[in-house]
C-alpha cells in the first residue's frame, strides 16, 4: 500500500489519474492518459471463511467465484461479467438475478480499505468513516479506490433449476416478477424483453441435482429462454450464463451462427473477448467509415442500465419500444437489501422494487439528427417516471440536474473530506464531460 500512494503522489499536479488495468467494463469515451496507477498488486483473494471472504479490490468475480464455489459458497451478488471486479462493482453498481433479495454487491461488504484522493488508506465500515463508507458506491473512483474488502457470502448448492415463463405483455412479466420476488418463491429473478407481447420471465432455484445439464457455449443461452421451458445449470454456469454471449451482443460479431460457433475456440467466448473488439472499433472506426461508403445511416449507441420501479416498468416500456427500436432488453428485479442503510449517491426507496433495464446496441439516425436522441430521450423518460440511471456509459446531464439526482451536497462534502486539493476528476467530470 505504501508503494502505491507513493505512486499517487509522485504523479504530476493536475495529471488525470487512472487505474492500470487490462480490462474494463465501461462504456463511454475517456481522454487518453499516459500515467496510470500500477494495482496489479490488489488482485486476489486472501481469504475464505463461513460466511466472509477477504478480497482484494481488483479481483475479478471470474477469480473470486473460482475461490469460493469450492467451499460451497458465493458473493451475495455476482454480476453478469466475468473481467467486472469487486472494487469497481462496489464504486459502480452491479446487478444480477439475485438483488431482489440481496441488492448490490456493495450492500453485502463489511468493511474496505480505501487509497483516497488525498493519499491517505483509510478503512471504513457502517461504524469507522460511515461517510465514506456509505458515500463510495456510486463515485467511480472520484473519491478513492477500494483495495481490500471483506464481504459477505451465501451457501449454494451444485445446480440452479431455471423456469422460463411466457409472458403475452410487458404488465404481465412485471406481475409476474413482482409476485416471486415478494413471495420468494424463487432464488433468482430475471427476464428477457423481445417484444411488446414476447418476454419471459425466468426463475432460477436452487437443486441438489439435474437430470441434465446444459452447455451453453456450445448453444446460445438467451435463445433457449424462447424454446425451453425448463433448464438446468451448474451453479458456475448458472452464474456466467450471460458472459460467453455478452448477453446477446455476440451476434454482432457473427459468433452465434453455428458454422462460425464450432470453429472459435471457447476460450475467446466471454465478454472481454467482444470487449477488446468493441474497443478497436471506437479507435479505429473502421467499420464505421466502411458503413457510410455504403450509404448506410449513422448510428448512435445506446447503451445503459437504468432502474424504474416495477409499478412504472410498461410505461417505460412503451416509450422505449416505440422510440428505440433495439430488442432484446434485460429486465432484473432490484430491491435495497437494508432500509437502515442510505447510499448518498445512488439513493433508492428501501419500500419499492425496482426493475433493472439493460439495452445494449445501436440506433439509425435519420439525416441531420443529434447523435444523443436516444440517449437523452432514455436519461428524460427515467427521470420522470422516478427511476435512476448507472453512470458506467454516456450521460448527458446538464451539470445543475445532475447533482440534484446524484447528490451533489453529499458529495461535495465527501470530496472536501476526501480529495480536498480535487486529485481526482469530480463524479460529473468523469462521467457527464468524459474527462
Amino acid at each position: 500500500m505504501a508503494e502505491l500512494r507513493a505512486e499517487l503522489a509522485a504523479l504530476p499536479p493536475g495529471a488525470p489519474v487512472r487505474l492500470g488495468k487490462k480490462t474494463s467494463n465501461l462504456f463511454r469515451p475517456r481522454a487518453a492518459v499516459d500515467q496510470r496507477l500500477d494495482v496489479s498488486a490488489f488482485s486476489g483473494v486472501l481469504s475464505v471463511e463461513d460466511g466472509y471472504a477477504e478480497v482484494l479490490g481488483m479481483t475479478t468475480y471470474e477469480d473470486l467465484v473460482d475461490a469460493t464455489l469450492p467451499t460451497g459458497q458465493m458473493p451475495l451478488v455476482v454480476p453478469q461479467l466475468k473481467t467486472i471486479t469487486l472494487g469497481g462493482a462496489v464504486t459502480g453498481l452491479g446487478i444480477e438475478s439475485s438483488s431482489f433479495r440481496n441488492g448490490t454487491p456493495h450492500e453485502s461488504v463489511v468493511e474496505m480499505d480505501v487509497l483516497t484522493g488525498d493519499g491517505r488508506v483509510v478503512t471504513c465500515s457502517r461504524t469507522e468513516h460511515p461517510d465514506l463508507f456509505h458515500g463510495f458506491p456510486n463515485s467511480y473512483g472520484t473519491l478513492g479506490y477500494a483495495l481490500r474488502l471483506r464481504i459477505e457470502l451465501e451457501p449454494t448448492r451444485p445446480f440452479v433449476h431455471l423456469e422460463h415463463v411466457r409472458c403475452g405483455s410487458t404488465a404481465e412479466a412485471a406481475e409476474v416478477m413482482r409476485a416471486h420476488c415478494e413471495r420468494r418463491t424463487a432464488d433468482f429473478v430475471d427476464g428477457t424483453w423481445f417484444s411488446p407481447d414476447e418476454v419471459y420471465v425466468t426463475l432460477g432455484r436452487w437443486a441438489d441435482s439435474a437430470p441434465l445439464v446444459s452447455d451453453y457455449t456450445d448453444a446460445v443461452y438467451y435463445r433457449s429462454v424462447q424454446s425451453r421451458h425448463e433448464d438446468w445449470l451448474t451453479v458456475r454456469d448458472y452464474l456466467w450464463r450471460w458472459d460467453t454471449d455478452w448477453f446477446w451482443c455476440s451476434r454482432a460479431f457473427g459468433v452465434q451462427h453455428p458454422a462460425v460457433r464450432r470453429w472459435v475456440p471457447k476460450r475467446y467466448l466471454r465478454s472481454d473477448t467482444y470487449w477488446k473488439l468493441v474497443a478497436f472499433e471506437q479507435r479505429h472506426r473502421w467499420k464505421a467509415r466502411w458503413d457510410r461508403r455504403r450509404g448506410l445511416p449513422d448510428r448512435e449507441d445506446v447503451i445503459q442500465d437504468v432502474e424504474v420501479p416495477v409499478d412504472r416498468l410498461v410505461e417505460f416500456m412503451d416509450v422505449f419500444a416505440l422510440e428505440v427500436p433495439i430488442e432484446p432488453v434485460w429486465f432484473c428485479p432490484l430491491k435495497q437489501r437494508s432500509a437502515e442503510d442510505v447510499w448518498e449517491l445512488y439513493r433508492l426507496d428501501p419500500g419499492v422494487l425496482y426493475v433493472n433495464v439493460g439495452f445494449w446496441s445501436s440506433v439509425a439516425l435519420d439525416p441531420g439528427e443529434d447523435p444523443t436522441t436516444h440517449n437523452r430521450l432514455v436519461e428524460d423518460l427515467v427521470d420522470r417516471l422516478g427511476g435512476r440511471k448507472s453512470l458506467y456509459s454516456t450521460a448527458y446531464y446538464d451539470r445543475e440536474r445532475f447533482w440534484e439526482l446524484y447528490n451533489g451536497p453529499a458529495y461535495e462534502v465527501l470530496k472536501k473530506t476526501y480529495d480536498a486539493d480535487g486529485r481526482l476528476l469530480d463524479l460529473y467530470e468523469k462521467t457527464v464531460l468524459k474527462k
